[in-house]
């Protein structure tokens, strides 16, 4: 039975810890959970990337109240409504669609952060599985979101994305149907997306940060040496006193006001392309009502789906099919696909320093590529960065298994 002191005020600290164990919580999850000193500002965009989640939750509210996810409805109570007659309605809009785009800027980031320093590695991979699931979850949630205005793109991007669904050849078209809820995108169509961007979609983030965050409590936080820390007797140093001494420094103050500062720092650019350059965000053909009648000349995503975009447009409708469901999961098994036990960063991994910098590079060229019409040069140079990226992702085995040992690795 545990022990409740009677002479404790209600919701005093005594009173709430003897119910709460928020001294524990305190200790476990922030005081006591420990950090290497020797990390840089690059991985302090976990803590950036939760601040712009809880943006968009809550700019996602305001819109909530005035968005109507009706065909007849939607384009209007989003361009008419909130744009132009609610209060500081274009405001939310604005920050909603600058956080949904710079989002995936921090996810991207934060990815090839990983990759780079090997953060996957040495007893981390559910820490690289759970992020990928979060990457995957932001993306239907960017997707769905995509739908609500009801533009010609939205429509039209719509129609595109569930079309991969037939899988080509197998003419699985009941499946597409069954997920639009009609022969095309409709009422249905839209209702299930609403429901996806707004409820389940959230939900699901929210539980796989809580999980991110907890795959990083027993293997720790990875550092931009790739040195293995006796993270207890660390601890030990730096809560006797010996902070000079210690490798590792307490989540919370010390971390923390770093990964404010750096967040200070988003903001200030955050909030700039808000009520500077908010354009960049939203589609310039979304501003057009949805047209089943009218094909806009060239249909293309966001730019943070153009890389993956453009691995399908190149080839054949089924090897398209494949070379897009290839881009999809690949990442999720770089953990096992990267043979080498060196944890350290790609600068000091010989060859494979050059694959980092050429998959980076070829996501880049392929971005691009899939924002232009694919015509003439575009769709040459579009084929060789697809192959480039297959071809990479096929090499990384056998480049990381030749790898000799980095000095002072195990």
């Amino acid at each position: 039975m545990a022990h409740f002191d009677p002479n404790a005020k209600p919701f005093s600290h005594q009173w709430l810890n003897e119910r709460l164990a928020i001294d524990t919580l305190k200790r476990v999850l922030s005081t006591e959970y420990w950090i290497p000193k020797n990390i840089n500002f690059l991985w302090a965009m976990g803590m950036v990337l939760a601040a712009t989640f809880g943006v968009l939750l809550i700019s996602g509210i305001f819109l909530l109240m005035y968005y109507i996810p009706d065909t007849k409805l939607a384009f209007d109570s989003v361009n008419h409504t909130i744009m132009g007659e609610v209060g500081y309605g274009w405001l939310w809009r604005h920050m909603h669609a600058v956080a949904a785009s710079l989002v995936f800027l921090i996810i991207y980031i934060h990815m090839f952060t990983g990759i780079y320093y090997g953060s996957y590695k040495r007893g981390r991979e559910l820490i690289w599985l759970s992020g990928m699931l979060l990457f995957v979850s932001f993306s239907a949630e960017a997707f769905s979101g995509y739908m609500l205005p009801w533009g010609q793109m939205s429509y039209w991007a719509g129609m595109v994305i569930t079309n991969l669904f037939s899988l080509g050849s197998l003419n699985l078209n009941g499946l597409v149907e069954w997920i639009r809820g009609d022969y095309v995108p409709g009422q249905a169509f839209l209702g299930r997306f609403f429901m996806l961007h707004v409820v389940l979609m959230p939900l699901i983030i929210m539980a796989l940060i809580v999980l991110h965050f907890g795959t990083l409590r027993i293997p720790h936080v990875n550092n931009q040496d790739g040195e293995e820390i006796d993270f207890e007797a660390e601890a030990e140093k730096w809560k006797a006193g010996l902070r000079k001494e210690s490798k590792v420094i307490p989540f919370n103050p010390v971390f923390l006001s770093k990964d404010t500062f750096v967040m200070g720092i988003y903001f200030i650019l955050y909030f700039y392309l808000v009520f500077y350059h908010f354009e960049f965000a939203m589609d310039p053909v979304n501003f057009d009502p949805a047209d089943p009648l009218k094909t806009p000349p060239h249909i293309y995503p966001e730019w943070y789906f153009l890389w993956s975009y453009e691995i399908l447009r190149p080839f054949s409708k089924n090897a398209g099919l494949i070379a897009f469901g290839f881009a999809q999961v690949i990442f999720f098994l770089l953990p096992f696909l990267d043979r080498s036990p060196n944890v350290a960063p790609a600068n000091r991994r010989g060859i494979f320093a050059i694959w980092f910098w050429l998959l980076l590079v070829d996501m880049v060229v392929l971005t691009i590529m899939g924002k232009v019409p694919p015509m003439g040069i575009y769709t040459k140079i579009g084929t060789v960065a697809a192959w480039t990226f297959i071809i990479l992702w096929i090499a990384l085995p056998f480049i990381t298994k030749m790898e000799k040992p980095v000095r002072g690795q195990k």
